[in-house]
């Protein structure tokens, strides 16, 4: 069943690798774009400049009204012309008027203009004589631009997040309904059988007496009553109570004992905190370090040692229960509570789900992997709220 967990993640990886090419395209598109408009941008300071050249050396009695209107068709690209010494400007175009009449913010873009890497065109007089110089910079579309692959791929990014969120939302809700549907009819399936076997039992002790089978398999009988009802409530807000704590997972360790193999040991701290009552749905609490314990003991397989302990606060409980089991790689801590999530060759991966959603969403707690090592074992936590 882990492959499905692996094709999930292949699916995550497709999508960023998806993600990602159209970041690249776009930015190569955008770059050769942005290199197309700067060469027009050139070519129109160019133009701009020999207006200009016209203008300062032209007759008195030419035509200049095309100089002109090349000159003042300029709305886009920003202007500054500086006199012969290079260090006075004379005049600028299209940069705020306001903030150029401060003569440091002035200098200052002028600094920026010269050291941008753009040619500058130089105005001369008819003997050759250098008598302005013309600076220009990017356009403000030009700039807007450059940010342009940038602002897509958050655009990309909130998208696939946005998918991501509603399919997950989407894929829960569809899991919720099937494990409602499925612990629904499991209870209504194990109903009629449970009751038939209950009354064989009782005609069978009418005729043989009571005797060691019979109340074995009227154990098991009430087990699986036990588990019916487990399922029953599954989906639905089942009814907490103050209950004891060290008794429901005594309980269920002596229960465990006899049902594991003898060479895995359950080992128990809980009895030097005394009595700790708290609100539980005890039938289904029991089902969670059942699960738990189950984990464990096919974590450790052959020989091992199971450790349950309690820590007690004014506000909270905390159950830490360890095993010497294979362990669990860090990258699989939240992994292992997803429905379907396992690593036998024979499961369903459902216990530490079910674990999850008895303890946070029925009893408002936490459930999470403490710890963990690859050939050691593994610690799983669960805290409660107290009152």
């Amino acid at each position: 069943m882990d492959k499905v967990f692996r094709y999930d993640r292949k699916w995550k990886i497709l999508l960023l690798a998806f993600a990602a090419l159209i970041f690249v395209l776009s930015l190569l598109y955008t770059n050769n774009l942005i290199q197309d408009i700067r060469q027009e941008e050139y070519k129109r300071m160019e133009l701009w400049s020999h207006a200009m050249q016209g203008l300062i050396n032209s007759e008195p009695d030419a035509d200049i009204g095309f100089l002109f209107e090349v000159v003042e068709n300029n709305l886009t690209i920003p202007v500054i012309l500086v006199d012969a010494d290079n260090k006075t400007i004379i005049s600028y175009r299209n940069l705020d008027t306001l903030k150029m009449a401060d003569t440091e913010y002035a200098e200052k873009m002028l600094d920026e203009f010269r050291s941008n890497g753009k040619e500058s065109f130089a105005i001369t007089d008819p003997d050759g004589n250098v008598m302005n110089t013309i600076y220009y910079s990017d356009s403000l579309l030009l700039k807007k631009l450059q940010y342009y692959p940038f602002v897509q791929l958050v655009l990309i990014a909130i998208f696939i997040i946005m998918g991501y969120v509603v399919f997950n939302v989407s894929r829960r809700s569809e899991q919720n309904h099937v494990w409602l549907g499925m612990s629904k009819e499991t209870a209504h399936q194990l109903g009629t059988p449970i009751s038939s076997l209950l009354a064989w039992l009782e005609i069978m002790r009418e005729e043989h007496g009571e005797t060691e089978m019979f109340r074995e398999i009227e154990k098991d009988v009430k087990r699986l009553e036990k588990i019916a009802a487990r399922f029953s409530k599954i989906g639905s807000k089942p009814n907490l109570n103050e209950k004891e704590l060290t008794d429901c997972i005594r309980n269920t360790v002596a229960y465990l004992r006899t049902r594991i193999p003898s060479s895995v040991h359950i080992e128990t701290n809980i009895d030097e905190h005394g009595l700790i009552f708290l609100p539980l749905n005890v039938e289904l609490f029991e089902w969670v370090i059942e699960n738990l314990c189950k984990n464990a003991v096919d974590a450790i397989g052959t020989n091992g040692t199971i450790r349950i302990s309690l820590d007690d606060s004014e506000k909270h409980v905390g159950i830490e229960i360890s095993d010497t089991g294979k362990g669990i790689s860090k990258s699989n801590f939240k992994n292992v509570f997803k429905p379907g999530y396992t690593t036998k060759n024979r499961g369903w991966g459902l216990g530490l789900s079910l674990a999850k959603r008895i303890v946070e969403e029925y009893h408002g707690g936490k459930i999470f992997v403490k710890s963990s090592e690859i050939g050691k074992g593994t610690t799983f936590r669960i805290t409660l709220k107290k009152g």
